[in-house]
């Protein structure tokens, strides 16, 4: 930067270009991204980015309230341009003023700590659907935490911009936030005494090849094929939309006909089909707790209603809560609605039923649903099952919850592997779409660090999850252009029906890879295997999950010394028939949570087969074995979907879930 003195006052004149890969619609006045804005909070102690459009070579004058210099900004030839101003220590409100051929004035900039949090739907979870919410958002006023959120977008190519804007932390603004982002930004807030900013971008159910970039996941062996097919499919849709046509309308035609014991269904969905001989559940309800254990596939449910004279010939709206996994539903045979796509299982089902359908007298429901793994069901609250005028009306709804009937159909391993869609960038699900939406305009926003609750949607393939997410994290780091800045992140809580035996879970693999991932320098990981709900993937208890990866934060990035994470496994000796573990982070000792015995430990020999194991805290090791396995080789410890664990350390933090061995899992080979 060329300096000159002009009165007292320093100009420096800077030419540059953003060196991402995005298109902006350059409007001639000098324009800001959204995530640059009246509110904002700045990252403190630091070379702040500013950056933005303009026409072609005009000349930016920009003046800030805590530094007597002023800046003069030269776009290049495409309009872009870009300066770094030296942040103050903490504080404001402060301003910032643009001036070209127009004048931008920032308002109640605040400057702080800044965090990014990201991720799926526990990171999208909003503070008004979790524990105690109403008191939560109503003690809310923190006007020096600023809240950002990034609007939900795929691209096909990096965008310059998103929308968006900062507000302040009240009641009002918080209660859609990410829950873990402000748990978690509250507790910095409150230990560190200083402003707090927190960029929200997540999009729940999406697995984390939709955040990286095209760069960084063409290193990835796997994910070549996946993008070559993506180009294959934008140059030419049409044949790729025609099989997979074909291929669904096959699989459906399956599913329609998964009568038990291969009898024909063709009736089920018929008002007159005779179903006396089904059995009842009391819906709403996971069908494991209500007689179906371990069943994975497709389950019939009936429900005989009676609807008011004066609903007949008119539009009714069906609602049926949230389903486990997948839905197809009728009334009296026409189909009035379903979903057909996994991780949409939190979802409401809510359906327009046409004029035509509903009859005089009897009528009849009939859902198909399909479960896929864990649980399954109708599965809602019963308060959001029921049938209902579409107009304003004083009738009221009728409620569904109560006694339906219900007939096995196929289990999972006798239906054929669905279709899916040909692989299209505007999907959130597709590698890139969401770096290129929701990450990359917002880069190189001065930032701290981030924070990522994520990995239920790559736990079917844990093992390739070892090297995206840090893969994942290097590329974030990289173009940010900081090598190390700190990456903390959530591991998955336990969740789905407990198991009697031990076992093999791809929800404990894809735990073990998020464990391997601290090898990068500067991660941290918040455990929460102790709080999660065995009905529910999206726990309420969002408090604990933002206070614990505040621990981290506030001992790693921010020097505090304190005890920041529960046991994780370092080592282990075989000493006759016991194996001895020892552990990092142990803090003032552990401890068996809620008392003795310790839980959740099972060991096996040579021939890998595990059983429960008699484990018990001697000093700062454990020592486990078990009579049935005298010639221990390995040890695992809360090694399942929702483990019975009770491994802590003094401080009250749960040790991590882990294995000594390393013999393949069950996702090793699924890409």
């Amino acid at each position: 930067m060329i300096q000159r003195k002009v009165g007292f006052v320093k100009i420096g004149i800077l030419t540059i270009s953003l060196l991402l890969a995005v298109t902006v619609e350059v409007l001639g006045n000098v324009k800001l991204p959204a995530i640059i804005g009246d509110n904002m909070v700045l990252q403190r102690n630091s070379q702040v980015p500013i950056w933005g459009w303009a026409d072609p070579g005009e000349e930016i004058r920009v003046s800030v309230s805590w530094h007597s210099m002023e800046w003069v900004i030269k776009a290049d030839k495409d309009g872009k341009w870009l300066f770094k101003v030296t942040s103050p220590k903490e504080g404001g409100p402060y301003e910032m003023t643009l001036r070209g051929s127009n004048a931008v004035t920032i308002k109640n900039i605040l400057v702080g700590e800044v965090w990014v949090c990201s991720g799926q739907s526990n990171m999208e979870l909003a503070v008004r659907q979790v524990n105690n919410a109403q008191k939560e958002i109503a003690d809310a006023d923190y006007p020096n935490i600023r809240l950002f959120t990034v609007q939900k977008k795929v691209a096909e190519v990096p965008q310059a911009d998103c929308i968006g804007s900062w507000m302040p932390c009240n009641p009002q603004s918080v209660a859609g936030f990410s829950a873990v982002g402000y748990f978690f930004g509250r507790q910095l807030h409150k230990e560190l005494g200083v402003p707090i900013g927190l960029i929200h971008t997540s999009w729940g159910g999406t697995p984390a090849e939709a955040w990286t970039s095209k760069r960084a996941i063409s290193e990835l062996e796997d994910y070549r094929p996946i993008l070559e097919e993506i180009e294959r499919v934008r140059l030419n849709p049409e044949p790729f939309d025609k099989k997979y046509q074909e291929q669904l309308l096959q699989w459906q035609t399956k599913l329609d006909s998964s009568g038990a014991e291969g009898s024909g269904s063709k009736g089920y969905k018929e008002i007159d089909f005779n179903d006396s001989d089904w059995q009842q559940m009391e819906v709403p309800v996971f069908w494991e707790q209500a007689g179906l254990e371990n069943f994975d596939g497709v389950v019939w449910f009936r429900k005989d209603i009676q609807v008011p004279e004066s609903w007949v010939g008119k539009e009714l709206v069906l609602e049926l809560g949230p389903i486990d996994d997948m839905d197809a539903t009728w009334i009296n045979g026409v189909r009035v609605g379903g979903i057909g796509r996994p991780g949409q299982s939190r979802t409401g089902r809510v359906y327009k039923v046409g004029a035509d359908v509903i009859k005089a007298g009897r009528n009849v429901i009939t859902v198909r649903v399909l479960d896929t793994g864990g649980n399954g069901g109708i599965c809602g609250k019963p308060e959001q099952i029921k049938i209902r005028s579409a107009g304003q009306t004083s009738e009221q709804p009728i409620s569904l919850a109560g006694k339906w009937r219900y007939k096995k159909g196929l289990g999972l391993r006798s239906i054929p592997p669905q279709p899916w869609p040909p692989l299209r960038i505007d999907s959130p699900s597709v590698p890139t779409s969401l770096y290129n939406g929701m990450l990359a305009p917002i880069i190189p926003y001065g930032i701290q660090g981030a924070i990522w609750y994520q990995g239920e949607s790559n736990a079917g393939r844990a093992y390739q999850y070892r090297k995206l997410f840090p893969t994942m994290i290097q590329n974030w780091r990289q173009d940010w252009a900081r090598a190390d800045f700190p990456f903390l992140f959530v591991q998955l809580a336990n969740f789905m029906a407990a198991k009697p035996e031990p076992g093999d879970s791809a929800w404990a693999e894809l735990r073990e890879a998020q464990l391997m991932t601290l090898a990068l320098p500067n991660t941290g990981m918040a455990v929460i295997i102790d709080i999660g709900e065995a009905n529910d993937i999206h726990p309420r208890n969002k408090q604990d999950v933002g206070k614990r990866l505040a621990l981290w934060a506030l001992a790693k990035t921010y020097g505090k010394d304190i005890v920041y994470s529960g046991p994780l496994y370092k080592s282990m000796k075989v000493e006759g028939d016991k194996i001895i573990l020892s552990f990092d982070n142990v803090g003032g000792g552990l401890v068996a949570g809620g008392g003795e015995p310790l839980k959740g430990f099972a060991i096996a020999g040579a021939d890998r087969k595990f059983v429960w194991a008699d484990a018990k805290i001697e000093g700062g090791t454990v020592v486990v074995g078990s009579s049935k396995v005298p010639e221990p080789v390995a040890v695992r410890y809360a090694w399942a979907d929702n483990p019975a664990c009770n491994l802590y350390n003094k401080e009250g933090l749960p040790a991590s879930p882990f294995r000594t061995d390393d013999w393949p899992g069950i996702t090793a080979n699924q890409k």
